[in-house]
Parts: C-alpha cells; structure tokens; sequence
C-alpha cells in the first residue's frame, strides 16, 4: 500500500528545477553526488511546505545550505544538505544513519506530521526525489484506535550509464518502523541502503520518465475529446449567434437606408437613432485608460508566456522558471501599459496625464502587492518556505523601482507625444439624450453574468488541468492545447461583447463603454466563482495558511483575468460601433 502511494505521488508531483554544483554530472566510482533535502508538508497543501529539518530528522553535524537562485526561492525552495551518503556506484546495505532518542515532543511533530500525510522532497543530482514519512493504520472507524508509524529505513534504487547517474526511486521499509501512538521518549535507530543497477537509457533522456508519467494515453484521451467537445459546443453556438447579427445588421442597414431615400423627416429609431451620444466620452476616463493600458500590458503577458512554453523553456522539472519569466516579462511590459493608457486617455480629451499613468502603475500591481504582503506574513507566521527571504522582496523591489516605473514613465511619455484623435464616425450632440428605461435583464449585473457564461464554458474543463497543476502536483505539459483554447476564449469573449453591445445600442442606450468593458471581463469572474467549487468539491486543502494562499493568489489572478479580458471586450466593441455608425448617413 505504501509503494502504491510513493508511486502516485511520484507520477503526479509537479517537478521543480535545481541546477547541482557538479554542472557535467560526470563521476567516477567513489565520487560524492551532490544530495540535497529541500522540503516536507501535508501533500494535500502544496503551498504549505517547510524546511526539511524542521521536523526531528538526524541532523548532521554541519548544516550545508545551497545558495539558491531567484527561480528557486519563488518556488519555494530551501535546500540543504542530506544526511545521505550516496557515491557514485557505491552499494550500502542497512546503514545506519543515526541512533536518535525522541522525545515526547518529537513525538509529537512526527505523529502530526503522519497524520497530515506529510511528504519529503530531495534532489539527486538534479533528479528530484519524494516519499511519505510515515503511515496511519486505521483500527477501525474509531480515530484514538488508529496507529501511527514512522519509517526508519529507507531504500533507494538508483540507475546509472557509464559516468552518469539516469533514474533514482525511493521506497521505504514498511516492517521497519518507530512506533508514534503514544506520548513518550522513545529510541529509533535511522537507517538506509543503496543499490545501484546499469541501464541502457541515455542521460539525454532521463527526464522523459516524468513527462510520460504526466501524460497517461487514457488521460489525455479524456483530455482531448473533453477538449474538442467543449470547443465544438462553443464555436457552434457563437457561430449561431453571429449568423443571427449578422442577419440583424444587413436588415438594419437595407431600413436605415430605405428610410434616408423616401422620408428626411422621419423619426429615426433603434440604434442609429443615438448616433449623436454613442461617442460622447464615458465617465471616469481616467480609470477606463488606466484599466485598458493593464489589460493590455496583461495581454501581452500572455502571449509571451505562451511564446516561451510552446518553445519549450518550460520543462516540467523546471517550474521556477515561469515565476521568474512572470516577474522579468511584467516588468518589461510596464512600457506598454503606460503608452496605451496615456494615449488612449489623450484621444479621450483628458488633462492629468502624470495622475492616469500612476493610476495605471498601481491599477494590478497595488491589489497584488498588498495581497502579497499579507500572504508572506502569513507564511512567515508559519516558518513556511513559501515566505520569501528579504533579499529576494529586495530583488522584486529593484525590479520594480530600476525596470518598471521608468519604462512605464517612457511609454507614458510616447503615448503623450502621440497625437492621434480619437476617430468617431458621427458628431456628438452638446446634450446627451435621455436613456428609456430598461427591462432588469438589460442592466449590467445580467448582461455580465450573460457575457461570462459563454466564454467560461469554453474553458471550465481546461481549468480543472490547470488548476490540477498550480494547485495540486501533477504537471502540465500540453502548452498548444492550451493556446487553441486562449485563442477560442478571446474569439467568443470578443464576440459576446459585441453582440451585447449591439443589442445595447438597438435598446437606444449609449452608455456602453464600461458596459463592454465589464461584460468582456466578467469571465474573470466566473472562474473565481469556479475555484469555490475546486476548493470544496475537487481537493482536499485545508488549513488557514493554505486557504488563504489559494482564495488570495486566485483572486489577484481573476482579477487580471477580468482586465485583460475587458481589453478583448472592449476593443472589439470599439471596433463594431465605429464600423456600424460608419456604414451609414449620421446627420
């Protein structure tokens, strides 16, 4: 039972990178390999980890700490030296590691640490390494007849071809085990064996075994027809309602035009009807842009990242790495944010550009900052790693003061230089027409709920994938999956948008910039809404520090959702207004 629940986590743990001292990973007979500890905690809470010596292992005499790099320490990794002595092709039967007396109090972290399924995390010259700790037999439904064991002895198994070492498992003993049930000082003796065994495969190739163990043929078949089906349900329906508009408009352009030959002085209706307020500049302007210039810089984002996955950067042992791409491609797109913000606010007629572009600045990164404040409190409140150290909030600080405030300035500084007008096919009138009233089903909380719908559908079975991964421990591996479905997503929210704004218009209400806005990103909410039911209904987190880890990060991460979104929505609904009121004779 044991080897099966080694084995599961094996297959699904998402692997992270760390780069050994020994760079060739070349050795001869006899030569130490570099082994380090990195981290344990409740398998069940993949953000709630801490240092490998935090729990009452045998200690060696100095403690050796790698210097990590800055990919490593967002990922929440603390490594240290093993107590472990494995040579190159040197074979250890039952050695004895150390002979420790436990106290009641270790005890007691140890049995806590079995109970909540504690794992450990090691790497072997740069091949990572987990195992459970300890076990639980269950006596019955009564939990105070359950017992509690300790592993003592740890086997690992190791391949190697020629000069270099291929593949390391680990299993542990499941007979040779420390007794935890009872408060009381109790003797344990710390053992491991080592067995090495030739192989064939080449050292090019030794991280496959992690990439097919991530994709199963029967999961990805489920995979993909999930996919495919939800695709197909998607574009039919979109395509169903764009065949509909389309129809719409054509009628409405034939009327409009049959009304312009036989009578001038006919009263107009429907959307052509408020041709004079459909460009009449929105309220709040200045945080329109500033959202716009962040949606856009989001935008941007994106496609980098999904640049660099479907290249290959992202190897799946080397995780830390979209954390440090997320942190540089941010920081390098603040330029963007900045020009679109700035521009787009000028062509809106408005003044206090220096006010528009700091708005812009703190627009996402505020909301993230102070998330990330509470959540590292929270983490050191815990001693867990996934607290960063102060050197590396000083790193992401620089980064933010020396790269992204001055290309941010820079590219509010282009965008002010560019003296584009805001291009409006019809004049707007001195006063704005009064709006009918309007049905509850045609006000912004239904529109958006309606505007979320559909493009969420497109995604929610990709989520679970997703989430699987951020969330949990298996790893994910299908990147031009992933982009097909980016691509539908902005294709429908883009088009939902557009077909609510008409109808909108058709309603002979103008107010539609925030509209478009908010409907584009309310898919942002959606998913929000979607991590209440991953979080009680498909995993099994719990704990403060965890829960506040997920509903925290994820709300920061639908809220760029919702801005990045928004820009689709209201681009595309920009671009379908200008052509609509473009096609016909405004007076």
């Amino acid at each position: 039972m044991d080897l099966v629940r080694v084995a599961a986590l094996l297959l699904c743990f998402g692997v992270a990178g760390v780069v050994s001292e020994a760079s060739d990973h070349r050795y001869k007979q006899g030569d130490p390999v570099p082994l380090y500890a990195n981290k344990v905690g409740p398998f069940h809470n993949p953000s709630e980890t801490y240092r490998f010596f935090d729990l009452p292992f045998c200690i060696p005499d100095h403690v050796t700490e790698k210097k990590e790099a800055l990919d490593e320490v967002l990922n929440g990794d603390r490594l240290v030296g093993a107590p472990y002595k494995l040579d190159f092709r040197v074979d250890y039967d039952s050695e004895l590691l150390c002979k420790k007396k436990l106290t009641k109090g270790d005890v007691a972290k140890f049995r806590n640490a079995v109970t909540k399924d504690y794992y450990f995390q090691m790497y072997y010259d740069d091949l990572p390494i987990w195992g459970f700790i300890g076990k639980v037999d269950k006596e019955g439904k009564d939990l105070s007849n359950d017992k509690y064991y300790l592993y003592r002895h740890i086997h690992f198994d190791i391949l190697y071809n020629n000069d270099r070492v291929i593949e390391i498992t680990v299993h542990t003993d499941p007979n040779s085990v420390a007794d935890l049930t009872e408060d009381k000082d109790i003797e344990a003796e710390f053992l491991y064996s080592v067995k090495w065994k030739e192989t064939t495969m080449p050292f090019e190739k030794r991280m496959e075994k992690y990439l097919q163990s991530s994709s199963l043929p029967h999961h990805l078949e489920i995979h993909w027809f999930s996919i495919i089906n939800s695709c197909v349900t998607v574009l039919l329906l979109t395509g169903f309602l764009a065949t509909i508009l389309m129809r719409v408009l054509k009628n409405d352009f034939v009327k409009y035009a049959d009304d312009e030959e036989s009578a001038e002085d006919q009263e107009e209706t429907g959307w052509k009807y408020i041709h004079g307020d459909v460009f009449r500049f929105p309220k709040n302007k200045s945080l329109l842009a500033a959202s716009l210039g962040s949606g856009t810089q989001l935008f941007a984002l994106t496609v980098f990242i999904f640049v660099l996955a479907l290249v290959g950067v992202f190897y799946p042992y080397n995780r830390g790495a979209l954390f440090t791409a997320l942190v540089v491609i941010y920081a390098l797109t603040s330029g963007i944010a900045g020009f679109t913000a700035t521009s787009f606010y000028f062509q809106l007629e408005g003044t206090n550009w220096v006010r528009n572009l700091l708005l812009t600045g703190c627009l996402f990164c505020g909301p993230l900052f102070l998330t990330f404040c509470f959540l590292n409190t929270v983490a050191v409140v815990y001693s867990a790693t996934a607290a960063l150290p102060f050197g590396t909030i000083v790193v992401i600080v620089l980064i933010w003061t020396l790269v992204t405030t001055p290309l941010l300035v820079l590219g509010g500084i282009a965008g002010k230089n560019n003296k584009t007008e805001f291009q409006a096919p019809c004049r707007t009138t001195k006063f704005p027409r009064e709006i009918p009233p309007l049905p509850w089903f045609r006000r912004t909380i239904p529109q958006m709920a309606m505007a979320g719908f559909l493009p969420f559908s497109a995604i929610y079975i990709e989520l679970y994938y997703i989430f699987a991964s951020v969330w949990g421990h298996r790893i994910y591996i299908i990147y031009g999956i992933l982009f097909v479905v980016f691509i539908i997503l902005l294709v429908v929210a883009a088009f939902v948008t557009v077909a609510l704004t008409y109808f909108q218009l058709a309603a002979e209400d103008h107010e539609w910039w925030w509209r478009s806005f908010l409907c584009g990103g309310s898919t942002g909410l959606f998913v929000y809404g979607y991590c209440l039911y991953y979080y009680f209904a498909r995993s099994d987190m719990s704990g403060f520090m965890q829960t506040s880890f997920f509903f925290g990060y994820m709300a920061c991460i639908c809220y760029g959702f919702f801005l990045m979104l928004g820009t689709v929505g209201f681009r595309a609904a920009l671009f379908f207004v200008r052509h609509i009121y473009r096609s016909i004779k405004c007076e």
